[in-house]
């Protein structure tokens, strides 16, 4: 864990801590008001998290109040995605540090490519080593904006 731990943060991986219904709902709750989620399914997020290196960052109180998951093989690829901090927490520190732990985890070292997606933090990822795409014009994807819809 890093240095710079904010004071009675603690940042947590473990699956047992981090596999609970309230945890599932505190991070569906946040994700399905984000801009980049929003609509995704309680099913959905649930999937999404049990097979993710999870990051939750834990009040002094206990409570989750930042988020981050890493898709991986663990060898030499990962995805960054659904990083947040609760909006009362920020200004704290709690992204650098957070970032700081993922990035340092030992787990997750020596992969040969990091891949995230954002509209607006870009600062943040700068700082711990993420750039545009070398060369964009060599990467495809498939969007399928249909996929996993709301459910009302």
């Amino acid at each position: 864990m890093s240095n710079n731990q904010p004071m009675g943060y603690t940042i947590s991986t473990d699956p047992q801590k981090m596999d609970a219904e309230a945890i599932y709902e505190a991070i569906h709750n946040y994700l399905e008001r984000s801009y980049w989620a929003g609509g995704r399914t309680k099913a959905t997020v649930e999937k999404s998290l049990r097979n993710s290196l999870n990051f939750g960052v834990f009040s002094p109180e206990g409570s989750l109040v930042g988020f981050a998951r890493v898709v991986t093989d663990y060898a030499t690829f990962a995805y960054l995605a659904d990083v947040y901090i609760l909006e009362e927490h920020r200004g704290k520190g709690l992204s650098k540090w957070l970032m700081q732990t993922i990035m340092e985890h030992p787990d997750l070292q020596g992969l040969r490519r990091w891949l995230l997606a954002t509209r607006d933090t870009h600062g943040l990822y700068a700082q711990f080593g993420f750039t545009p795409l070398l060369a964009p014009e060599r990467w495809m994807q498939i969007f399928d904006p249909e996929a996993n819809p709301p459910v009302y």
